[in-house]
């Protein structure tokens, strides 16, 4: 019997009450030119799940500057056919917002002001620099505007209509009441009252003073621009302010009090065991998975929770796993608390928490070693939510660490990322590391998505936590490896960390370096993900190990080896093991070997010879009884890279191994020297194709018979040197320049590649 998922959310929504219909809500932003009010419209609106319309006074006439009775004609339709409504104007004084404040549209509706009192300096910086600015305030006379508008500010009050104000006076701020009003569903409202505001008389910013005539500001005006900001999070500043109706969504909640908070009444008080204190525990805090803007079904996503929590979390040993949301009101923490319990499951080691996952150990008191982003498949900033709210709080280090783990991830994977010491999350909140995850997309308005196929979304979203769980459980077995001394400064507080020698960082990030060997290159076949394909992509392996047993002069590599493969890495291995499944992937099957097209070609022909073997990972595996199989597999290569010589014989091919392969299952690549490809992008994807990380068949052929093992050297630096061209050696700054130089470079190639054919060519004639 088909399962209506969307049907079964409303079921639960209505329990117990009878549906009711959510009011619109017209939001005022009140901010000088630069404040950034007509991108924080385009974030909210771009992600969404209320209907919005933007009411810009730059744009209302056709695309072109209207008057502001036209505005007001606008919104009032807009809310009257149900919209909420964005009123992007500067909005700085009184009389500005009046008439939008009591504009009668024949509907009930909330009044909002978003402050965005940014410091005067950006603003400017940000006016002056933008080009094609709907209302043409751009270049040298933006700063003159915003210094006139800003002197004359009038903050907003409650007492002009508004049942809610917020005021952001920094780009976190900001980013949690984007998170706030994009969360906000068609049923959902926000807490009233004043939220974050310094002081209500402030009217010139010292910023502006320092900015335009460098003299000092009166020492009756706010704090410097410079001194440590308010959060934008509900506090009162006047006791008559807070007028709260009924009980609300409210998505800027503190998670701050554990008495005041229902879902953190299991927290872990005292110790885990007789040795180890609350703070002393590692701990992962996660969001749910795709249950936010990719509409999966709460319901189904709280059991997969609750199952895959129940699976990993006697594995945890002194750790613990924490659900995390913004609102108390959440309904997947109440579904996964519920079930959670009825199950049995230690509320020592798993218990959930309303709080901002960005500021639990500040705010609300609760130390998580370890975080869970629910990212986006780019793994950049942006799109709100968790995803944007962590790399803002993370800042840039977060950004840049993730770059050189992946450059993008599948549906149903994690990659872990360790957070740089100087990234304001680490120093503020004591985070270490960041695990990166993506799950299924349920939300037809989003690109991808599964079209409510639950079969399929349920699986991505077990592989998803199953993914994030292995994730942190190869942290912790980093951790174990350690020193009792260095494992003691992991429970440091953030305010400790300001000393490098006790940063426990220091001491992890040699063992989770070792997981970059998969992360940084991806050559072969993987799942399919739209719009992905043309990066790198990453999965989580554990940070411990390696390709290979390491001899004493760390020279060499021997196995066999007990790698840890992320599911993503076995994509190959499946195939091999399968082939029936995979019909339409394969160019050829034989008994001992396949042959398909590799997904992300790094030449014009790139093609795979896959080992049917079991327990055949890489080269390391190989001894002399996998001779034939050797033999055999670069016979069948050799036969293909015939086969396209006859059809372009103008090509050159070459047959071989890289020494620590990124996917499971033994196969050899013949690959065109041509190297003309969109999918060649970095200096990885070159250096493991024409260096010695590369091992030729006939090289490797050659030491079984003789040796019976391949030499498998530890190369990975040879994925860091300079670009050179393969055939003349030249250096070249990077891989553009290279591609234009080879493209046209005649030169012979060099010796040793022309000997022991090593390259297969066309026979002349």
């Amino acid at each position: 019997m088909a399962v209506d998922h969307n049907k079964k959310d409303m079921d639960i929504d209505n329990k117990g009450e009878e549906e009711q219909k959510g009011k619109p809500v017209m939001v005022i932003l009140v901010g000088a030119p630069g404040s950034g009010k007509s991108t924080f419209c385009e974030r909210v609106m771009g992600s969404s799940l209320r209907p919005w319309t933007r009411i810009c006074q730059d744009t209302i006439n056709n695309g072109k500057a209207g008057t502001k009775p036209q505005c007001l004609k606008r919104a009032a339709a807009a809310l009257k056919e149900g919209k909420s409504v964005f009123i992007d104007r500067c909005n700085l004084d009184k009389e500005q917002r009046s008439d939008f404040v009591k504009l009668d549209c024949g509907a009930q509706v909330d009044a909002h002001a978003v402050v965005l009192d940014l410091p005067a300096k950006l603003c400017i910086s940000r006016s002056i620099k933008r080009t094609g600015h709907e209302g043409n305030l751009q270049g040298g006379k933006a700063a003159a505007v915003v210094n006139r508008m800003l002197q004359k500010k009038e903050m907003p009050k409650l007492n002009e209509g508004f049942a809610r104000i917020v005021f952001c006076h920094n780009e976190n701020d900001v980013e949690a009441t984007i998170t706030a009003y994009t969360a906000l569903g068609p049923l959902d409202t926000l807490s009233n009252g004043c939220f974050g505001q310094k002081n209500p008389d402030a009217k010139i910013q010292l910023g502006i003073m320092k900015f335009l005539k460098k003299v000092e500001a009166p020492s009756s005006v706010g704090s410097s621009s410079d001194s440590v900001q308010d959060s934008a999070y509900p506090q009162a500043s006047d006791a008559n302010n807070i007028c709260c109706k009924g009980t609300t969504k409210d998505s800027l909640l503190l998670g701050a009090a554990s008495k005041e908070v229902k879902e953190s009444e299991n927290l872990a008080k005292g110790s885990v065991d007789a040795d180890v204190s609350v703070d002393e525990i590692t701990t992962l805090a996660f969001p749910s998975i795709s249950t936010a803007d990719f509409q999966f079904n709460n319901e189904t996503a709280s059991d997969i929770i609750v199952e895959k929590v129940e699976e990993f979390v006697n594995k945890l040993e002194n750790a613990r796993l924490v659900l995390v949301d913004l609102s108390h009101g959440s309904k997947i923490l109440s579904l996964v608390r519920t079930k959670a319990e009825k199950r049995n499951i230690d509320s020592k080691k798993f218990f959930t928490f309303v709080g901002n996952i960005t500021q639990l150990y500040s705010q609300g008191g609760l130390r998580c070693n370890v975080i869970a982003n629910a990212a986006n498949w780019r793994l950049k900033p942006g799109g709100g939510g968790v995803n944007a709210a962590i790399f803002t709080a993370a800042g840039l280090a977060l950004e840049t660490a993730t770059k050189e783990r992946a450059n993008s991830l599948l549906p149903g994977h994690a990659v872990v990322v360790p957070l740089p010491s100087d990234s304001p999350l680490y120093t503020r909140e004591g985070v270490s590391h960041v695990i990166h995850v993506l799950g299924p997309n349920m939300n037809p308005q989003r690109p991808n998505s599964l079209n409510n196929d639950y079969n399929k979304g349920c699986s991505i979203l077990r592989e998803a936590y199953t993914s994030l769980f292995t994730g942190f459980l190869s942290i912790l077995r980093s951790r174990s490896k350690l020193p009792r001394r260095i494992s003691e400064k992991l429970a440091l507080t953030p305010l400790d960390l300001k000393d490098p020698s006790l940063d426990p960082r220091n001491h992890l990030t040699n063992s989770d370096q070792k997981i970059k060997r998969d992360d940084g290159c991806v050559y072969e076949r993987s799942k399919k993900c739209k719009g992905a394909n043309d990066e790198t992509v990453a999965d989580i392996s554990a940070p411990s190990s390696t390709y290979g047993k390491v001899t004493g002069d760390k020279s060499k590599l021997e196995g066999p080896t007990s790698k840890t493969w992320g599911s993503w890495a076995q994509a190959l291995y499946h195939i091999a093991m399968h082939p029936e499944k995979h019909k339409d992937e394969l160019l050829e099957v034989l008994d001992d070997v396949l042959v398909l097209n590799d997904l992300y070609p790094k030449a014009c022909k790139h093609l795979l010879v896959l080992a049917r073997h079991e327990g055949l990972d890489g080269l390391a595996d190989v001894h002399q009884e996998h001779l034939q199989l050797l033999m055999t597999m670069h016979a069948v290569g050799l036969k293909w890279a015939e086969k396209l010589l006859h059809e372009d014989s103008s090509m050159v091919f070459r047959l071989g191994y890289h020494l620590a392969p990124s996917m499971r299952q033994l196969h050899l690549h013949v690959i065109s020297q041509d190297f003309n490809s969109n999918h060649l992008k970095n200096k990885k994807h070159w250096n493991s194709f024409n260096t010695a990380f590369f091992r030729d068949s006939v090289d490797v052929i050659e030491e079984i018979k003789n040796h019976g093992k391949a030499t498998i050297k530890d190369e990975d630096f040879q994925l860091s040197m300079e670009l050179r061209c393969h055939r003349c050696r030249s250096a070249h700054p990077n891989i553009p320049r290279l591609k234009s130089h080879i493209s046209i470079c005649q030169a012979p190639f060099p010796h040793a590649l022309l000997e022991n054919g090593h390259l297969v060519l066309a026979l002349k004639t």
